[in-house]
């Protein structure tokens, strides 16, 4: 019996191709579907009074040893929402990290 049990979420990668100018001219999407993520959710809060429907939603993910990528600059869909990586997620030493997992990430989305 497993008492922490992930889930799959989906990490999205978006890449610009430029042209031989260096301007941007097309995007290069690739998802990748990661299975055994703990999803913790985070704090919302309310944004100020000058955006009144405005709101923040959080996770905290912690991915599997398994997952080898990098999150820097992705986002991720957690239960059919796109989500933005917060920062750039390292991985948890070895000797420190017994479980399975070893790399928490914070996503957030705003709304409003």
């Amino acid at each position: 019996m497993n008492l922490i049990q992930g889930e799959t979420v989906t990490v999205i990668r978006r890449e610009v191709e430029r042209d031989e100018l260096g301007e941007p001219s097309s995007e290069k999407v690739t998802r990748e579907a990661v299975g055994n993520v703990v999803v913790a959710p985070g704090s919302t809060s309310d944004l100020d009074a000058s955006r009144p429907e405005g709101v923040t939603v959080s996770f905290t993910l912690c991915f599997p040893k398994s997952y080898g990528g990098e999150l820097r600059g992705c986002t991720v869909e957690v239960r059919g929402t796109e989500y933005a990586v917060v920062g750039d997620p390292q991985r948890y030493t070895p000797e420190n990290t017994p479980g399975d997992w070893n790399l928490t990430a914070e996503v957030t989305r705003t709304d409003g």
